[in-house]
């Protein structure tokens, strides 16, 4: 069915949910899934048209190249789109609020990120607060303070402007109050380890619940709970959930940082492998970047893997079933690499871990 759901009372079926547009047709359901996604924020004050002033959504529409591209937010987002127009010609300068690149990601990564962006021609600015945002017949005009808040703001001008400032939990429309729904601060619904609200029969999974809003786990949430549903055991582990940042070259991770294994005080292990030493790399001429394997000192139980370079999307994945059954480094490390594959780096990172790298 097509249209807008909402809750409209409950009954002794379960729920009933009215659809619009319709003739005042009701659907009554034991169990309803909640899955409306998000949607992008917004700056205060400044909505988006979709010409000048573009979401995620309105930056993939653009009819032609801009010459000069603004992008307020250097988050996953930000850099995913604002590197793809790099590459396609535009001069693109980044406006960040945060005081660091990529404050979530593994530091060492971070830095080979930023590295590598700049390298290519993408102009970063951190700890920007914006103070005016004004659209005109010819573009877009920005005026901004540097982290030095003491000194005059500044202007750039763009022809067109992308705001990837993070998004927020589509829950409107839905009447949660009509029927007693919690939310949180963020107009996010409130659910427990197994996605279920505070209503029986009511689930909620995806963007509009805590956790990271990506598809991949947004799916397994749905998985999960269809099994609960069903009397089985559904379960989605929040450690493991991989993420990844789409541009050239890949980020990927899974797992704890070296910065939050510091501050929960647990001792670690590192090593790390560089795609510079990697037959696969080198012959087609991919060799910026790294695979870097976290495991514990005592256990050598692998705590977290994080990966920048060519194809570290798809990499990624054997360091999400190698934590998912609790494996170590040494393991990792034992296991037989087909060569030459970009994969034999995840294995010499496992290596290294030991002091044993075989290619370096």
């Amino acid at each position: 069915m097509h249209g807008r759901a909402s809750f409209h009372a409950r009954s002794d079926a379960g729920w009933e949910v009215a659809v619009e547009p319709g003739a005042g047709e009701v659907l009554r359901a034991r169990n309803v899934i909640i899955a409306t996604g998000s949607n992008p924020r917004e700056l205060p004050g400044i909505a988006f048209d979709e010409v000048r002033i573009l979401s995620n959504q309105g930056a993939l529409m653009i009819d032609k190249v801009p010459r000069r591209l603004g992008v307020i937010g250097a988050g996953v987002i930000g850099l995913e789109l604002g590197s793809v127009w790099q590459r396609l010609g535009s001069d693109v300068t980044l406006l960040e609020a945060l005081p660091t690149f990529l404050g979530f990601a593994d530091e060492q990564i971070a830095k080979e990120a930023f590295k590598s962006f700049t390298k290519q021609g993408l102009k970063f600015h951190f700890g920007v607060q914006i103070d005016e945002v004004r659209t005109g017949e010819s573009g877009v005009l920005v005026r901004y303070r540097d982290a030095d808040r003491s000194v005059e703001p500044k202007t750039l001008e763009f022809d067109r402007l992308i705001v990837s400032i993070g998004r927020v939990p589509n829950t409107e429309g839905l009447q949660a109050q009509r029927i007693g729904l919690i939310l949180d601060e963020r107009g996010g619904i409130v659910v427990d380890e197994h996605c279920a609200t505070n209503l029986p029969g009511v689930w909620a999974i995806g963007d509009v619940v805590r956790g990271p809003m990506l598809a991949h786990k947004a799916e397994e949430e749905g998985v999960a709970v269809a099994e609960r549903i069903a009397g089985l055991a559904g379960h989605v582990d929040m450690a493991t959930i991989p993420g990844v940042v789409y541009t050239d070259p890949e980020i990927a991770w899974v797992g704890q940082t070296e910065a939050q294994l510091t501050a929960s005080g647990r001792a670690y292990r590192s090593g790390s492998f560089p795609f510079a030493a990697n037959g696969r790399a080198r012959a087609a001429g991919r060799t910026g970047g790294f695979v870097k394997i976290l495991a514990d000192a005592v256990s050598d139980e692998i705590l977290g893997v994080h990966m920048i370079g060519p194809g570290v999307s798809e990499l990624i994945s054997e360091a999400v079933v190698a934590m998912s059954f609790r494996a170590s480094a040494e393991d990792l490390a034992r296991i037989c690499h087909a060569h030459p594959t970009l994969s034999e780096a995840v294995r010499e990172a496992a290596l290294a871990v030991d002091r044993r790298t075989l290619n370096l």
